[in-house]
């Protein structure tokens, strides 16, 4: 009966067809979650809600900020949202681990722009320098990224003090080294001490997890495809549009939605995105935006087992699939944009 009922079903290209064509079809409601406050780092998404990409593709797209008091991950898990913006593959395995049945299905940045900061005079040019010193790393931190860190490059827990977000304690000690984003961070420090740090990203040292995924339940994945693809494919193209188009009226939304955003940051973070190949490197060259592959996911998820983080026989693959990305969807709009 299933199989009947979806051969039955208008495809994609239908549904848009007749959303272009008729005024009076009303465009399906969608409501997505972000990981925080409105910046620059969901800019693709607030793209394509600013020039009417997602109205073209059939979509009226409410995006809902997160903050410190917003979990949207577990509105999503209880069907009050449709698509969550995951922080990264921890978020997926912990999924799995606690039998929610969230899929991703977007990788929308194809490095985790967390790293770690150092002051220019300090000597440290590589994670490797940072035995010795004293490292500001957040909690949330020290459950992730620095369980890596530690066994990679060999550090101590002791080297650790807590990261309050403020850069006033690294600051203060010309011999520490704090965590961020590439995005931000930087900027932050140059405002409060008048100078570049150092940045070490972890990505390009090995540390491959995927970051800002797109999260929807297992049920929309298989009972609502059309529209799991329609929201992927509207929201790559925001990306593009984004970065390499016109992008001043997604920034206007996100000032809109976060006042204590401006002008300065939001180009410091595009800036930041470009230079580090945050959203468009790798995989996502040829295959698009979004792009993911099962070597990654392999490759990260056996980097977690061996740090006792996850069982082996976690069922990892499970929790994402590659049905709505690698086909290019994209890359000539990028080509237009550009001109390359």
């Amino acid at each position: 009966m299933r199989n009947a009922l979806s051969a039955l079903a208008p495809s994609a290209a239908v549904v848009l067809a007749i959303a272009a064509n008729d005024p009076l079809c009303a465009a399906e409601r969608v409501v997505f979650g972000t990981n925080w406050k409105a910046e620059a780092e969901h800019g693709g998404y607030y793209q394509a809600l600013a020039d009417g990409t997602y109205a073209r593709y059939g979509l009226d797209v409410v995006i809902r900020p997160g903050g410190p008091q917003v979990n949207h991950s577990q509105l999503l898990a209880a069907g009050r949202i449709d698509f969550n913006m995951g922080l990264n593959n921890f978020s997926q395995f912990n999924y799995l681990q606690a039998g929610i049945p969230i899929v991703t299905v977007a990788a929308i940045f194809q490095k985790d722009p967390m790293a770690m900061f150092a002051h220019p005079d300090s000597g440290v040019r590589s994670l490797a320098d940072l035995k010795g010193r004293t490292l500001f790393v957040s909690s949330e931190g020290r459950l992730t990224f620095w369980l890596w860190l530690k066994s990679a490059f060999g550090l101590d827990d002791r080297q650790l003090k807590p990261y309050t977000f403020s850069p006033a304690p690294f600051l203060a000690d010309k011999n520490s080294v704090q965590q961020g984003f590439v995005t931000s961070e930087p900027f932050a420090i140059r405002r409060a001490g008048g100078f570049e740090p150092v940045v070490l990203l972890l990505a390009d040292a090995g540390y491959d997890t995927y970051s800002t995924t797109l999260e929807t339940t297992a049920e929309l994945v298989e009972r609502r495809p059309d529209l799991v693809q329609r929201f992927v494919d509207a929201s790559i193209e925001g990306w593009y549009n984004y970065l390499y188009g016109d992008n001043r009226k997604a920034n206007e939304l996100i000032k809109k939605d976060n006042p204590e955003m401006d002008d300065a940051q939001i180009a410091y973070s595009i800036e930041a995105m470009k230079r580090y190949g945050i959203v468009d490197s790798g995989d996502a060259l040829r295959l698009g935006i979004g792009a993911m592959t099962d070597e990654r996911w392999e490759s990260f998820f056996d980097k977690v087992v061996r740090l006792g983080l996850y069982p082996s026989d976690l069922p990892y693959r499970k929790g994402y699939t590659l049905r709505f990305v690698n086909k290019g969807h994209g890359l000539e709009l990028k080509r237009k944009l550009t001109g390359q």
